[in-house]
């Protein structure tokens, strides 16, 4: 199974972020460059939220607000679980899953390491369970 660390290994450790202060504006069109679906919010470094796409259409969209009146702060989510480089990939869809979530920031040592997307997590899975079938066709077959 492969780990937190092993999938940052591989897709890089870029986190990206925004103040809480920002306007919402200011951090979809962040989202829209760097082509993410969510950014940590840090207030002096520190993890207070995280902002997400589905943020922004519940909270702003759907309600006829303009982005570019509206702080990440007013709308973001404040309550943000965080994985470890050595949780597994199932235990991450696992959380993902349970908690309706899509981004999990990875925290340790008192900093962001990284952001774990489910993407990521199916992504794993799937890699792990084609290369399991290889191995047992392979085995079945003889070769």
């Amino acid at each position: 199974m492969d780990t937190v660390e092993q999938v940052l290994d591989a897709k890089g450790r870029d986190a990206y972020s925004v103040s809480p202060g920002a306007s919402v504006f200011e951090a979809l069109e962040l989202m829209a460059e760097k082509n993410v679906g969510a950014l940590l919010v840090l207030d002096a470094g520190k993890l207070v939220g995280i902002f997400s796409e589905r943020d922004y259409a519940r909270k702003v969209a759907l309600e006829g607000k303009v982005s570019k009146a509206i702080k990440v702060r007013d709308i973001m989510s404040s309550k943000v679980l965080c994985v470890e480089l050595k949780h597994t990939m199932p235990q991450c869809l696992a959380l993902m899953t349970d908690k309706h979530l899509r981004h999990l920031p990875v925290w340790e040592g008192g900093k962001v390491l990284g952001v774990i997307s489910i993407g990521d997590a199916v992504g794993s899975i799937i890699s792990e369970q084609e290369f399991m079938l290889g191995q047992l066709e392979r085995y079945i077959s003889g070769t």
